[in-house]
C-alpha cells in the first residue's frame, strides 16, 4: 500500500512539470476552436454510455477525428497517445499483435492461446491476437480500459481492454474522400458515404472502402521494392446499417481487411561463436554473405520459401472479417433490453522470414554422400505457417435499468470457436562433428563424418518440423454490476459491486510431428468480482476506489509432444484515483494509482525424463504490479492545447519457478526475472494550435507530439533466453508533427490539406526480438526510417 500511495503523491506532481496525456484530443481541440472549454468526452467503459470523469476506471479515449488527422492506421500506434499500454506487431505476421496493459499480456501468437488483454470491435470481442492488426479506417473512438476489467468484460481482460468502436451511419447523407501520399511510394484511398435515412426516417447506412498500399523501407536486393520488406497491399470495407424502429434500435456492422505484403525485415543481431563461424563461411560454398549486425540495416539480402503448395514466396497474407449485431429495446423507461451477435473469421499465411539473410551455403549431414556430408543450402530458421485459421461465434444479453437510486446490469454470454494452424519449419542445427551423437546420431555416424571428412570440425542438420494442432473453445457466463447512488446524496456518492461467473471448456489435438495424434480437453470455472466507491467531493471533482479481479483462461500446450494442460492465471487490482475538471473545464486532470496481485503465472519449464527433454508449461509465477497513469489536458487560451501523460509500472516478482536442465531441480529465480513488454516508464506530450483564417471556417492547425518510453524485455529469464541483454528494446523517443489547412470551401463541399512527419529524428530502434537460443542466434525488427507525407480531405 506504501507503493500505491507515493506512486499517487507522484502522479499528481508529475503532469505540472511534464504535462499528461489528454483523454480525447478532439473534443478538446473542436471546443478550443470555439472558445469555449474541453466539453463531455462519453465512454462505455461500463458497457452503458457515460461521461469519462463520471466512470471510476482508468480510461483513455481516442476520437474519431483524433485518429484521422494522426493518421493512426491500426492498434499499434495507440501507445504513443496512452499511458501503460504496449502493442507490437510480431515478426513475420501481416496481422498479429503483443499487447500489454500495465504489465499484463500474452505474447504467444499460436491460434489456441488465450489473450491477457481482450480486444473488442463494438462489444464483440476478437479472440485471436493474430487477428488484432487491421486497418481502422471507419472508427468513431479507441477506448483504452486499465485494470482487470473480468466482471463486465469476462475472461482474458485481466490486463485490461481495448474497445473499438465504430461510427454510426449519419442521419443526413454525406460523402467523404481522403487521399494521402509519403515516403517508400506509400499512399491510400479511402471514400465514405453516409445514405441519411432512406426508408422514411426508419433506415440509414454507410459504406466506406479503404486501399492502402506502399514499398518495403528495407531494400531486399533478391525482389522489386513492392515486395521488400515492409510492403503491403491492404484492401478494407467497413459496412453500417442501422433501423430506428420505435423502441426498437438494430444495428448491423460488418468488417473486412484483405492484407497481402512482406513483414518487417527481421536482422540477426547475435549468434554464439559456433554459428558465427559456421554461416560465415557461406560465400566459400557460393552461398550469400552471413548478415550479423545489432545495426539497422537499409540494404540486405532475404531469401523466399517455398510454401506448402509449391510456390517460392517472399510475402504474407492475412484476412479478417466479422459481423456484428446489436439489437436494443427500450422496453420501459427505466429498463432496455440488448442483444449482440458477433460471427467472425481469421486466415493466415505467413513466410515465416526469421533468418535475415539471403540464400546461405554449408556442409550438412547427407547419408546419400560418400562421404556423409554435402554442401547444401542452409538456413538458420524460416517455414510457412499456414493455414492459421479461426471461427467465432458469441452472443451477449444484456439488461439495463433503473429502480430508484439504483442502476443495474445484468447479462448472459456465450462464445464458441475453433481454430488450426498448421506450421511447417525448415532450419539447420548447428553441432561439432563430435556433438553428433547428443543429437541422436550413432557415435559410428560422428566417426565416419570424421574420418572421411579431415578437418572439418561442424557440420549442420537440415531439419523439417511440422507441428501442426488445433481445438475449440467454449465459454458462458452470467454476470451483473449494480450501483447505488443516493439521491440524499445529490447523487454525490457511487457504490458498485459486481460479479461475474464464468465456465469454459477447451479441446486441443496435437498433430504434425506428434504421433499418434494427441487429444486432451481441460474446463475451467471463475468467479470475478469489483467493487467500488466513488465520491464528488466538490464539482467537477470526483475520487474513487476499486477493487477488481479477473483471469486468464488455462488450457493445454500446443507447443509440447503430449498433452500438457495448465490452469487459468488470476488477478486482484487495487486501484485509487481522482478525476477533475478546472478553471470552468479547461483542464482536465485525471489520476490513477494502482496495485495488481498477478499469480498462477503461465510459465514455460524445461522438462526431463526418459522420453529426452521439451518444454512444458506451468503455473509458476507470482509478481505485484504497481504504478500511476497521469493524463492531463489544459487549453490556456484560445486556439492552444496542451495534453500529455505519463505512466508508471514497477514488476516485482514473488515466485518464479525454473528447473534447470543441467540438475533437474526446481529453483525460484524470482529476483533474475524481468518485465515482458512493458516499460517502467512511458511518457507523451503533445501541443496543438489552430488559428483562423480568412473570415470563414478555414483554420490553420499545427502539432507536435513526443512520446518516450523506457527499454523493454522480451523474455523473463536470461537462463532460458542466452540472448536476452541482445534484443532488448532500448529507451525510445519518437517525434511526430502535422502541419494541415482546413475547411477550405471546395465546390459546395470542404476541403483539408495537410503535411505530416514521423519519427522526425530518425531513430533507430529496435522494436521487437526473439531469441532462437537452442539454434545458436537471436534477431530483431527494427522501426521505419524517418517517413513524411501529404494528405487531402473533402466532405460533402
Amino acid at each position: 500500500m506504501k507503493s500505491m500511495l507515493l506512486a499517487g503523491v507522484a502522479a499528481i506532481l508529475v503532469p505540472f512539470s511534464v504535462s499528461a496525456q489528454a483523454q480525447d484530443q478532439s473534443s478538446a481541440t473542436a471546443a478550443q476552436e470555439q472558445g469555449a472549454n474541453l466539453g463531455d468526452i462519453v465512454v462505455t467503459a461500463r458497457r452503458s454510455a457515460e461521461t469519462l470523469q463520471d466512470v471510476p476506471v482508468a480510461v483513455t479515449a481516442l476520437s474519431g477525428d483524433f485518429i484521422e488527422r494522426q493518421n493512426i492506421s491500426d492498434p499499434t500506434d495507440v501507445p504513443n497517445f496512452a499511458p501503460n499500454i504496449t502493442i507490437e506487431q510480431q515478426p513475420s505476421s501481416l496481422s498479429a499483435a503483443t499487447i500489454y496493459i500495465r504489465g499484463i499480456g500474452n505474447n504467444e501468437p499460436s491460434a489456441v492461446s488465450e489473450q491477457g488483454v481482450g480486444v473488442y470491435l463494438d462489444g464483440v470481442y476478437l479472440a485471436r491476437a493474430a487477428g488484432a492488426v487491421f486497418d481502422l479506417i471507419d472508427l468513431e473512438r479507441i477506448e483504452v480500459l486499465r485494470g482487470p476489467q473480468g466482471t463486465l468484460f469476462g475472461r482474458n481482460t485481466i490486463g485490461g481492454a481495448l474497445q473499438l468502436i465504430t461510427k454510426k451511419p449519419s442521419n443526413d447523407m454525406h460523402v467523404t474522400a481522403k487521399a494521402g501520399y509519403g515516403r517508400f511510394n506509400e499512399w491510400y484511398a479511402r471514400a465514405r458515404l453516409d445514405t441519411g435515412y432512406i426508408v422514411g426516417d426508419v433506415i440509414k447506412a454507410s459504406l466506406a472502402y479503404q486501399h492502402r498500399q506502399g514499398d518495403g523501407y528495407v531494400n531486399n536486393t533478391l525482389t522489386p521494392s513492392s515486395q521488400d520488406p515492409g510492403a503491403l497491399n491492404a484492401e478494407s470495407i467497413a459496412v453500417g446499417l442501422q433501423a430506428d424502429l420505435g423502441d426498437v434500435t438494430v444495428n448491423y456492422n460488418f468488417d473486412y481487411d484483405d492484407r497481402r505484403g512482406t513483414p518487417a525485415f527481421f536482422q540477426i543481431v547475435a549468434t554464439t561463436p559456433l554459428a558465427q563461424n559456421y554461416y560465415s563461411q557461406s560465400p566459400n560454398f557460393g552461398g550469400a554473405p552471413f548478415l550479423v549486425s545489432t545495426e539497422r540495416q537499409g540494404t540486405v539480402q532475404q531469401a523466399g520459401f517455398t510454401d506448402r503448395n509449391g510456390n517460392f514466396r517472399y510475402g504474407s497474407k492475412t484476412r479478417v472479417q466479422g459481423h456484428g449485431l446489436t439489437i436494443s429495446y427500450d422496453a420501459i423507461p427505466e429498463l432496455t433490453l440488448k442483444s449482440i451477435t458477433g460471427y467472425r473469421k481469421f486466415f493466415q499465411d505467413t513466410i515465416l522470414n526469421l533468418s535475415g539473410n539471403g540464400v546461405l551455403r554449408g556442409p550438412v549431414v547427407d547419408f546419400t554422400s560418400p562421404t556423409l556430408v554435402s554442401i547444401q543450402d542452409v538456413v538458420p530458421y524460416t517455414g510457412n505457417n499456414a493455414p492459421q485459421k479461426q471461427w467465432q461465434f458469441s452472443q451477449e444479453f444484456q439488461a439495463l435499468g433503473k429502480v430508484g437510486d439504483f442502476n443495474y446490469l445484468l447479462g448472459m454470454y456465450y462464445f464458441y470457436e475453433k481454430s488450426s494452424e498448421s506450421n511447417q519449419q525448415a532450419l539447420t542445427i548447428v553441432t561439432p562433428v563430435a556433438g553428433l551423437p547428443f543429437l541422436g546420431f550413432p557415435q559410428s555416424v560422428a566417426d565416419g563424418i570424421a574420418a572421411l571428412n579431415p578437418g572439418l570440425a561442424t557440420v549442420g542438420v537440415n531439419a523439417n518440423p511440422v507441428q501442426a494442432f488445433g481445438g475449440t473453445s467454449q465459454s458462458m457466463a452470467v454476470f451483473g454490476q449494480v450501483s447505488w447512488r443516493p439521491s440524499s446524496l445529490d447523487e454525490k456518492l457511487e457504490v458498485t459491486l459486481g460479479g461475474r461467473h464464468t465456465a469454459d471448456d477447451k479441446t486441443i489435438y496435437l498433430a504434425g510431428d506428434v504421433s499418434p495424434v494427441q487429444r486432451g480437453r481441460r474446463s475451467f470455472d471463475n468467479f470475478s468480482w469489483l467493487a467500488s466507491v466513488s465520491y464528488e467531493v466538490i464539482d467537477d471533482v470526483m475520487v474513487y476506489g476499486r477493487v477488481s479481479t479477473g483471469y486468464r483462461s488455462g488450457g493445454i500446450n500446443p507447443r509440447a509432444g503430449v498433452i500438457n494442460g495448465f490452469n487459468p492465471e488470476k488477478a486482484t487490482a487495487y486501484e485509487a484515483g481522482i478525476k477533475s475538471q478546472w478553471f470552468d473545464n479547461r483542464l482536465r486532470l485525471n489520476v490513477a494509482g494502482y496495485v495488481t496481485d498477478y499469480n498462477d503465472l503461465q510459465v514455460q519449464q524445461f522438462a526431463a525424463g526418459s522420453g529426452g527433454a521439451t518444454s512444458l508449461i506451468v503455473n509458476a509465477g507470482k509478481v505485484r504490479l504497481s504504478g500511476f497513469e497521469a493524463e492531463l489536458t489544459a487549453l490556456p487560451f484560445t486556439g492552444f492545447q496542451i495534453d500529455g501523460s505519463v505512466g508508471y509500472v514497477k514488476t516485482d516478482y514473488k515466485t518464479f519457478l525454473f528447473r534447470d536442465p543441467g540438475t533437474n531441480t526446481l529453483l525460484d529465480v524470482a529476483d533474475q526475472a524481468k518485465p515482458l513488454y512493458t516499460p517502467k516508464w512511458n511518457v507523451h506530450l503533445g501541443a496543438e494550435y489552430s488559428h483562423p483564417i480568412g473570415g470563414g471556417d478555414t483554420l490553420v492547425r499545427l502539432r507536435g507530439d513526443y512520446s518516450y518510453r523506457t527499454k523493454i524485455y522480451f523474455n523473463a529469464l536470461n537462463n532460458t533466453a542466452p540472448f536476452n541483454e541482445n534484443i532488448v528494446s532500448p529507451s525510445q523517443t519518437n517525434v511526430k508533427a502535422r502541419l494541415s489547412v482546413e475547411g477550405l470551401d471546395m465546390g459546395g463541399g470542404k476541403l483539408d490539406v495537410g503535411i505530416w512527419g514521423d519519427n522526425l529524428l530518425n531513430q533507430k530502434r529496435l522494436v521487437y526480438g526473439i531469441d532462437f537460443g537452442a539454434l545458436g542466434f537471436a534477431g530483431a525488427t527494427f522501426n521505419k526510417p524517418i517517413s513524411y507525407g501529404v494528405d487531402a480531405k473533402i466532405s460533402f
